[in-house]
């Protein structure tokens, strides 16, 4: 549980990354320090991930929430798959 206990700081921080797509983006620009992923999320763009974390340093980390309950923890009235924390 702290994974969750980091995110639901970050929340609260303001230094979140929402979305598949702007997490790659700043991953490759190495302004992500962890990528959280929900336990749901498609295999094909949890695999992306790992290759893209794996090339920049970067910790990525399976929660076990599914991504309606991640959305709610970010306070987003949306699931959410993929989570970045920028450094």
């Amino acid at each position: 549980m702290e994974a969750l206990a980091e995110l639901r700081k970050s929340v609260q921080g303001g230094k979140l990354v929402l979305g598949t797509d702007e997490t790659v983006k700043l991953l490759k620009l190495g302004k992500l320090a962890r990528v959280f992923v929900a336990s749901n999320c498609m295999e094909k763009v949890k695999a992306g991930l790992m290759q893209a974390c794996e090339a920049q340093g970067c910790e990525i980390l399976d929660i076990a929430v599914p991504n309606d309950e991640l959305g709610i923890l970010c306070k987003k009235p949306f699931p959410v798959a993929v989570v970045g924390i920028l450094k």
